[in-house]
């Protein structure tokens, strides 16, 4: 083990995890978005009154 200071390991810690949950919610988001079907698309664009 490489001799570093104890604010070294608690940032590698983090880094660690905040990279463990970046992957994961990275891999949430791109399976979430193939969910949408087609005819929900189509509803989403008739309810839209907005004309821009």
């Amino acid at each position: 083990m490489p001799q570093l200071s104890p604010l070294n390991w608690i940032f590698l810690f983090v880094l660690f995890w905040v990279a463990v949950f970046s992957v994961s919610i990275m891999i949430w988001w791109s399976k979430k978005i193939y969910f949408a079907t087609e005819s929900s698309k189509k509803s989403l664009v008739e309810e839209n009154k907005w004309n821009w």
